[in-house]
């Protein structure tokens, strides 16, 4: 594991699409803010429900802030604010009601390309010591096709959990196309290119628990989530609590402090969107770093984003009139395992 000082172009031979800025994975003193930026909130409701005229002013606005700084929030989406709460209880019950010798019996592996099941606090990657405990669920986690021959306990410690937390999936998979769309045809594309790819496709729900921090704990300067660029399409975050996001502005070098309202969606694009829009739609650095009320101390935060892929050999190549592709096609797998064999080991990587 790398010291908390370490700079993410240690790190640049693992990275499959361009990212030639500089960072600490930690927050530090040298770090500068920009607090006057604001990542654009918008009104995704006139994209869903409305004529072309909507979905026109709604496209323009979404693809120029997605563009600028590859985030976005997102009001108007459909999912009662109300569910968020009750996942929110329920990511807290989740981790809280489990031993650490329960959680490990399920200890993250790979399945297909996603590093699948529960990481402890200070393991989510071989390369920082995250204050985070982490479990991810991909598709294969859920009963989502009702098959008769799924089995809930191979992969969840209390089938009640696969119930509830299939509804937050149910709830933010119908999301995925209009989102996809929005950005598509926000670069000039025929919007539907990845409606085929989309359905019934994987992702990866994480669910973060950050324990409330010790004084030492505080004062080592590990911070709760290292500096890191998503792999995926896009990833749909339920606005947090507790703040703490902090994102990297490509334009200016300053760090953005994200915060949303209760209630909406923050979404970010990955390095698969990256690649297929020839660099167009950048995947943007982000962070979680100590919430400046000093919270941290007292209060656990909670998240549970979702990461939008493709299916293992689906190919990703550039979207048709971007210009001279940047990237050569390539196998999901392969570009997903060679990218987060960073925080896995050389050996998650497949090169078949």
């Amino acid at each position: 594991m790398t010291d908390i000082h370490a700079l993410n172009r240690e790190f640049a031979r693992y990275d499959q699409v361009e990212k030639s800025h500089t960072y600490r994975l930690a927050e530090h003193d040298s770090d500068v803010f920009d607090e006057d930026y604001e990542i654009a909130t918008l009104d995704i409701a006139p994209f869903l429900h409305g004529d072309a005229r909507d979905k026109a002013k709604f496209v323009d606005q979404f693809g120029a802030a997605v563009q600028e700084i590859g985030f976005s929030v997102l009001t108007g989406h459909g999912v009662d604010m109300s569910l968020y709460e009750e996942m929110h209880d329920l990511v807290v019950e989740f981790f809280e009601s489990q031993s650490l010798d329960q959680k490990m019996q399920f200890r993250a592996e790979r399945q297909g390309s996603v590093n699948q099941g529960y990481f402890p606090i200070e393991e989510t990657s071989d390369i920082h010591p995250d204050q985070v405990e982490g479990w991810v669920m991909c598709r294969r986690a859920f009963d989502l096709d009702q098959t008769p021959d799924f089995k809930a306990a191979q992969f969840w410690p209390d089938t009640k959990f696969e119930r509830e937390f299939r509804r937050l999936v149910l709830s933010h998979e119908r999301l995925f196309k209009p989102i996809t769309q929005a950005m598509l045809q926000s670069l000039g594309c025929d919007p539907h290119l990845y409606d085929e790819k989309l359905t019934q496709t994987n992702f990866g729900l994480r669910l973060n628990y950050y324990p409330p921090l010790n004084d030492s704990q505080v004062q080592t300067g590990a911070g709760r989530l290292l500096g890191h660029e998503d792999v995926d399409l896009f990833t749909l975050l339920p606005a947090p609590r507790v703040d703490g996001l902090q994102v990297w502005n490509h334009r200016s070098g300053k760090w953005v402090r994200l915060k949303a309202p209760p209630g909406s969606l923050i979404i970010n694009t990955g390095d698969y969107m990256q690649r297929i829009s020839n660099d167009r739609l950048p995947s943007t650095t982000h962070r979680v770093g100590n919430p400046a009320d000093g919270s941290c101390s007292s209060t656990p935060r909670i998240s549970f984003p979702m990461a939008v892929y493709v299916w293992e050999d689906e190919i990703l190549d550039v979207l048709p009139g971007l210009g001279e592709p940047r990237y050569e096609p390539i196998k999901a797998i392969n570009f997903h395992t060679r990218s987060t064999a960073k925080f896995y080991g050389d050996d998650y990587a497949v090169e078949s």
